[in-house]
């Protein structure tokens, strides 16, 4: 009798797991098609060997969860004061704890944070939370002053919708044909480098102030160690992938920047290609969640590309149907302020604006970068790792 439909997607699973929870040590074979090389763990780069705890310096002031799982907003604070206070240290300390272990926080109406302070904030929010002290401030090889609407600083990824279109036309957000699924613009920031983002703070120009222009720009953002929990692959941390730059915009524009260090040392040269653990630790914390989703990335070394790609799809499928697991952001203000932790959310752009006279999308980011990616078999989930604290 030939098998029914539930067996041969059994069968298909069970060929899966088995490559991916081996009985014993994996032993190289040859296959039909063509592993990627094995890699060597990349070992902890951070200060500090335990998660981090808060110390109570942002509790006066008013803010309120977003969701349950992710998102924070404070309310009527200006940032600028939280950099110039006396006990600002601890202010900054706990600011990084908390967007680590929300994901993202939300500021309003920061009209005081001007672009040297916002690279002051987010370069701070690093070395009080144990990044190493050879990280600085990501210079992006694509969007840098080199570019049109570049700006004048390299520190400062100007985000425009119109130097976008430009640079990647039908790519991504712009494709201009009917699209019946936005799947695939959910990503991590710049993980083609081997030093890869900490903190990213993103703030609306100031020229978008006017509400007839000021576009919707909502960005959704989904945590990742919770995605984590729902995908129960237990030997997946064994496993590392392969990210690489947008290949189009590599052949249409001349990148900028390879010739020097991108904010870190080890961010340096032409190949924008980086192997990377499939689950990572972030060290603030001490979860553990997927990392491997995005555009950037390529496969999954040591699986075959169908067995790879198959993963992949499945983990963007996990961040598509989780709504529960999103938080949806809508800039209201020139200079709202969102700062989230790379290492532990996804995150994509709405572009409900485009085609509706709403006017183009332009803001200001700071990329801090953290340490090289990294999977600490201590490392716990989100949601035991809370458990714990409340037994």
């Amino acid at each position: 009798m030939a098998p029914s439909v539930s067996e041969a997607v059994s069968q298909v699973t069970d060929e899966i797991h088995e490559k991916i929870v081996p009985k014993s040590l994996p032993v190289q074979t040859e296959t039909k098609e063509e592993s990627a090389p094995a890699v060597q763990a990349p070992s902890v780069e951070t200060q500090h060997k335990e998660p981090l705890k808060l110390s109570g310096a942002l509790d006066h002031f008013e803010s309120f969860d977003v969701t349950p799982v992710i998102g924070r907003e404070f309310v009527g604070v200006n940032l600028a004061k939280w950099l110039k206070a006396p006990n600002s240290d601890e202010l900054i300390r706990d600011l990084a704890i908390t967007i680590s272990q929300r994901g993202v926080v939300f500021f309003r109406k920061q009209d005081d944070i001007t672009n040297e302070l916002q690279k002051e904030l987010v370069q701070r929010l690093g070395q009080l939370s144990g990044k190493p002290s050879t990280s600085g401030l990501h210079i992006h090889p694509v969007s840098n002053s080199g570019r049109e609407l570049g700006g004048k600083d390299d520190e400062i990824s100007v985000i425009s919708s119109e130097q976008a279109k430009k640079i990647y036309r039908d790519k991504l957000l712009f494709q201009t044909e009917k699209k019946q699924s936005g799947k695939e613009g959910w990503h991590s920031d710049i993980t083609f480098e081997p030093v890869e983002v900490h903190r990213p703070p993103h703030a609306p120009s100031k020229h978008n102030a006017d509400p007839n222009r000021h576009p919707l720009g909502i960005r959704l953002r989904s945590l990742r160690p919770h995605l984590h929990a729902r995908a129960k692959i237990p030997r997946i941390p064994n496993r590392h992938l392969r990210t690489t730059e947008i290949q189009r915009s590599r052949r249409r524009e001349r990148l900028q920047n390879l010739s020097a260090p991108r904010g870190a040392p080890e961010n340096v040269g032409e190949v924008l290609e980086a192997v990377h653990p499939v689950v990572r630790t972030n060290p603030v914390t001490g979860w553990k969640s997927i990392f491997a989703l995005g555009h950037h990335v390529q496969r999954i070394n040591g699986l075959v590309e169908g067995e790879s790609s198959a993963l992949l799809k499945w983990f963007v499928r996990l961040v598509v149907d989780n709504h529960d697991l999103q938080v949806r952001h809508r800039w209201q203000n020139a200079n709202d302020l969102a700062i989230w932790d790379n290492r532990s959310v996804y995150h994509v752009a709405t572009p409900d604006y485009l085609d509706q006279d709403l006017g183009e999308r332009t803001g200001q980011r700071a990329v801090s970068l953290g340490e090289r990616p990294y999977f600490d078999p201590r490392s716990t989930g989100r949601r035991e790792a809370l458990a714990g604290e409340e037994a």
